[in-house]
C-alpha cells in the first residue's frame, strides 16, 4: 500500500498517464484542424439534367402521425415523377402507418418479424424485395418517416451520382428546432457536424459517414455488397464496411432533409443511448481493419475513419484522465501535460470549444439568431454524453432496438414558412 500512496506510486501514476494525456491532445488537435477546412465552402460543378432513377424507401414502425406529410412531400419533390418512386415499410406496424401511407400515393410493403426487430433488417428485407421487381432503379433513397425533404433532393443526388459518386450523404436540419430546449440543443448539434466535421471532410477529400437518413446508395452497391447493416446503428456500420471496400461516402451539402428531434431529454437520452451502444459495437468489427488498412495503403481517409469510431473511447479516456487530475490535483503531487504546454487546463480548452465551434457553425450555414439561444443549455447536452458513453459501452451487447416516438406532423410548407420567420 505503501507504494500505491508514497512518491514511488505517484512516479508510476504519472508514467502511466502521459500516454493517455498524449492521446487526448493529439485527437482534440487533430479534430480541431479538421474543424477548419470546414470554413469555407469548395466550389462545385452540378450536372441539372435529370438522368438517374431512384427508389425512395421510408422505413417506418408505427408512425401513423408522421408519414403522411412525408410521403406528400417527396411526391412533389422537383424532379420528374416517372424517374422515382416512393416505397414505405410499414415494418411490424400495428396502427395505420400503411393505410395512410397508401393513401396518399406510396408503394406500401408491410413486414412482420418479432425476431429481427429494427431498422437496418426492415432495409435489408426492402432492398430484397427491390431487387426482384421489374423496374429497376440507379439508386436508393432511405428517409426516416418523421422526415421532410427539400424540393432540390434529388437534382442534389442525381448530379452526385452522374460524377461517378456511389454513397451520398445529405444534410441534417431539423424541423423541430424551437419546440424545447432539448431540440434546440439536439439542433445545435447537427448543425455543428454538418459544417465542421462533414463538410470538412468532404473539402479535403476524407470519407464522410451516414447519418441514418437522406442516404443516397447506388444500386450495383448494393447488390454487389449486400446491406448486411443490422446494428443499433445501421447507417454508420454501412458506412465502415463499404470503407473497407475502398469506397468512400460523399457529401451533399445543398440536399437537405429535415429531421425531427426528441422533445424531451429522457427521449433524447435514450435515443443517443443507442447510437452510443451502436457506434461501441460497430468500433469493435472495423476498428483495427480501417487501422491497417490505412497503413498498408497509406491512405489517411482509413485512419481518419477509425479515429471516428474511436470517439466513444476518447469520451470515456477523457473523463478518467479528468476525474484523476482532479483528485491528484487535490493531492498537490501531480501535474498535467496540459498545464505544462497549454496556458489553460484541459476543462478550459473544453470549454472554450464548445462555445466557439458551435457559434462558426450557426454563423457560416446562416442560421436564424433563435438557434443561438440553445447554446446557453448546450454545455448539459453535450456533458450529458458522459454517462450516455459508459452506459453504451456496458451496453454494447444489448441490440434491441429502441424505437422514438415521432408526433410533430407538420407539412414541408410549413417547416419553410417557420424558417422564414424565424430568419426575419
Amino acid at each position: 500500500m505503501d507504494f500505491f500512496f508514497g512518491p514511488a506510486g505517484t512516479q508510476f501514476f504519472n508514467v502511466i498517464m502521459i500516454p493517455v494525456q498524449v492521446i487526448i491532445i493529439v485527437l482534440t488537435f487533430y479534430y480541431f484542424v479538421l474543424s477548419m477546412f470546414g470554413l469555407y465552402r469548395k466550389r462545385e460543378q452540378k450536372i441539372l439534367i435529370p438522368e438517374k432513377t431512384f427508389a425512395l424507401v421510408v422505413a417506418a414502425h408505427n408512425e401513423e402521425k408522421v408519414i403522411g406529410p412525408l410521403v406528400e412531400n417527396l411526391l412533389q419533390l422537383d424532379y420528374p415523377k416517372e424517374l422515382y418512386e416512393v416505397f414505405v415499410v410499414a415494418d411490424n406496424c400495428i396502427d395505420k402507418t400503411a393505410l395512410i401511407a397508401r393513401n396518399v400515393g406510396a408503394s406500401v410493403h408491410q413486414r412482420f418479424n418479432d425476431i429481427k426487430r429494427g431498422k437496418g433488417y426492415a432495409l435489408e428485407w426492402m432492398f430484397q424485395r427491390l431487387f426482384r421487381m421489374e423496374r429497376q432503379f440507379d439508386a436508393v433513397v432511405i428517409f426516416d418517416a418523421d422526415n421532410l425533404v427539400k424540393e432540390n433532393f434529388l437534382v442534389e443526388m442525381n448530379s452526385k451520382l452522374c460524377q461517378g459518386e456511389k454513397i451520398i450523404q445529405c444534410y441534417l436540419d431539423s424541423k423541430n428546432p424551437f419546440d424545447t430546449w432539448v431540440t434546440n440543443t439536439f439542433s445545435i448539434a447537427f448543425w455543428l457536424s454538418n459544417r465542421l466535421l462533414q463538410l470538412a471532410r468532404y473539402n479535403i477529400g476524407l470519407s464522410n459517414v451516414l447519418g441514418g437518413t437522406g442516404m443516397c446508395i447506388s444500386t450495383d452497391i448494393l447488390r454487389k455488397f449486400g446491406w448486411g447493416a443490422t446494428s443499433l446503428t445501421e447507417d454508420l456500420e454501412f458506412s465502415m464496411k463499404a470503407l473497407t471496400f475502398g469506397i468512400k461516402t460523399t457529401w451533399a451539402h445543398d440536399a437537405v432533409v429535415y429531421d425531427e428531434k426528441p422533445l424531451t431529454f429522457v427521449q433524447s437520452w435514450r435515443q443517443r443511448k443507442r447510437w452510443a451502444q451502436g457506434q461501441v459495437d460497430v468500433a469493435g468489427h472495423y476498428f483495427f481493419t480501417l487501422v491497417i488498412k490505412g497503413v498498408r495503403e497509406r491512405k489517411f481517409m482509413y485512419i481518419d475513419a477509425a479515429v471516428h469510431l474511436f470517439q466513444p473511447a476518447l469520451v470515456m479516456i477523457a473523463t478518467f484522465f479528468m476525474l484523476t487530475n482532479l483528485v491528484a490535483g487535490f493531492q498537490g503531487h501531480y501535474a498535467n501535460i496540459f498545464s505544462l504546454v497549454m496556458p489553460w487546463t484541459g476543462w478550459q480548452i473544453l470549454s472554450a470549444i464548445q462555445y466557439v465551434y458551435p457559434v462558426a457553425a450557426l454563423a457560416l450555414d446562416r442560421l436564424p439568431w433563435r438557434a443561438y439561444v440553445g447554446l446557453i443549455l448546450y454545455p448539459v447536452f453535450i456533458y450529458s454524453w458522459i454517462p450516455i458513453v459508459f452506459l453504451g459501452f456496458l451496453k454494447r451487447k444489448d441490440k434491441q432496438w429502441s424505437h422514438t416516438q415521432h408526433t410533430r406532423s407538420i407539412s414541408y410548407e410549413e417547416v419553410v414558412k417557420q424558417k422564414k420567420v424565424s430568419t426575419n
